[in-house]
């Protein structure tokens, strides 16, 4: 999954590729939300953690990792 977190104050946003569900990214986000946690940790493709205060988030994008096409083709 791709995952694009925009942050308050920040220009850019923030991009991961997960190797979790889209349900389970969501289910992780929502939860720390009800429970008031300061911050969210997510775990990449390679297992690197990427720790967000909450208070910082401004949305959150979860979308299926598109297969890039390289080249020229006939559609």
């Amino acid at each position: 999954m791709e995952v694009r977190i925009g942050v308050k104050g920040a220009a850019r946003e923030l991009a991961i590729e997960s190797a979790q569900s889209a349900d389970e990214i969501q289910e992780a986000i929502e939860s720390a939300l009800k429970k008031g946690d300061p911050t969210l940790t997510l775990v990449d493709e390679k297992g690197r953690r990427v720790i967000l205060s909450l208070d910082k988030l401004a949305y959150v994008e979860i979308a299926d990792t598109d297969s890039r096409r390289v080249g020229f083709g006939a559609l």
